[in-house]
């Protein structure tokens, strides 16, 4: 259960959720904006803001992620499992090479020389397919077209392998030719990582394209569930 600050005292922003994602499974969170999706989401890593508060559990690999102690989960974020956000252009930072910030995404989390994390940048870019990677990697964010971002997002999520990636509406701000793009993008990984998904939209119809399962919110609350067939 999610809670937020609010002017009149806590609101709850979501209750009695339940939520289950096997390893190389995509589960669909579908929802109206102000549904609860995104406060879901950013309560699996705990990345709500203070005045927040999270009750119940969120059990990976064992572990009570609400009980681990903050370094733990900071080591957590972006190896065991990762995000990609909305907008990459409030994501990415704008005087900053690309490859030089998903550098900085291995570095945070290896023990590797400069050299070697803007190897794995490149390779991570490369995955994605983003063409001419290595040169493309030296193009600041406004360089880039809106669904390049995107996958540069994407290979900043991808570039530690994570089992588990939690994908916030990352098709909602691209054109439906790009979406598509990206849909089979991130299928495609799922295939080759056996990434688990917690693919997170207000659009039924791009969910049903990479979904197995698909979990429907209202006003805070899980209202539906069931596989997309």
């Amino acid at each position: 259960v999610g809670e937020r600050n609010h002017p009149r005292g806590f609101v709850t922003a979501v209750r009695d959720l339940s939520l289950k994602i096997d390893g190389g499974e995509v589960l669909g969170l579908v929802g109206e904006s102000g549904s609860g999706k995104s406060v879901t989401s950013l309560a699996v890593l705990r990345l709500l803001p203070p005045q927040a508060r999270v009750s119940g559990e969120i059990i990976f690999d064992g572990a009570d992620l609400l009980r681990l102690p903050d370094d733990a989960i900071r080591q957590l974020r972006g190896t065991q499992i990762a995000m990609i956000f909305q907008e990459p252009m409030t994501a990415l930072n704008p005087v900053m090479r690309v490859g030089d910030q998903i550098a900085e995404a291995v570095r945070a989390h290896n023990n590797v020389t400069k050299a070697t994390a803007w190897e794995r940048a490149v390779e991570a870019m490369d995955e994605v397919a983003i063409t001419d990677a290595n040169r493309r990697a030296r193009d600041y964010p406004h360089q880039l077209s809106g669904g390049m971002r995107q996958r540069v997002m994407i290979a900043m999520a991808i570039v530690n392998r994570p089992r588990l990636l939690i994908a916030d509406e990352p098709t909602t701000a691209l054109d439906v030719t790009i979406q598509a793009q990206i849909l089979e993008l991130l299928a495609n990984l799922r295939e080759k990582f056996g990434l688990a998904m917690l693919f997170v939209s207000h659009d039924l119809a791009v969910v049903s394209e990479i979904a197995d399962h698909v979990a429907v919110m209202y006003a805070g609350s899980l209202v539906e569930m069931g596989s997309k067939q």
